[in-house]
């Protein structure tokens, strides 16, 4: 078994899994489990990991177990949509089909999420922001009910919509973990044309 690992700990990692492990460290900090400059230092050696052993390296004396999404939405099998941005901009927006659940993840980094022109296709649409020195921003159309949850620390979250919400009208659930960083939900961008 020792054996096994071992061979384990030297192959090399994707994109993916280095994304994952800085999501681990990112949750870490915001329950105060790592200071800011030990995550500061762990993101970025993950970030230039090559092998698991090395990754796996970086979250040992860390909790394990199932990832936050999955112990807060067990109902829900379909994998969510993921913007991510570490030390980078992200954005959705135009005409698209939004699903169920997303997760944006902004790490020194900025989040965009538009929606005033995307078509809602469940009554209830979930998104996880996670902000950790970045921002996470959510522009949401006329009519449509925003319930904003989470944690801040030294950091924001807040809605600036003033649109009254009708009777049955979709909800979007924001989730917030937030860092130094803020999540914010705004009325949809002006045109000007």
């Amino acid at each position: 078994m020792e054996l096994e690992r071992h061979g384990e700990d030297h192959l090399r990692v994707s994109d993916r899994e280095r994304e994952q492990v800085v999501e681990l460290l990112g949750q870490a900090a915001v329950e105060g489990r790592l200071t800011l400059d030990e995550y500061t230092e762990r993101a970025g050696t993950a970030h230039s990991a090559v092998t698991r052993g090395e990754l796996a390296r970086l979250t040992e004396d860390l909790p394990t177990g199932m990832p936050r999404a999955a112990v807060a939405h067990p109902a829900t099998t379909a994998e969510p949509e993921r913007l991510v941005a570490i030390f980078s901009n992200e954005s959705r927006k135009g005409g698209w089909l939004v699903p169920e659940r997303l997760e944006a993840r902004s790490v020194f980094g900025d989040c965009h999420i538009e929606l005033q022109d995307a078509q809602l296709q469940h009554q209830v649409t979930q998104i996880d922001a996670t902000a950790i020195f970045g921002a996470v921003t959510i522009y949401v159309p006329d009519g449509v009910e925003v319930r904003l949850t989470g944690t801040a620390i030294f950091g924001s979250k807040e809605s600036k919509l003033r649109a009254p919400v009708g009777t049955g009208a979709p909800v979007i659930e924001v989730r917030c973990q937030i860092a130094f960083g803020s999540v914010t939900v705004r009325p949809p961008k002006r045109r000007w044309w």
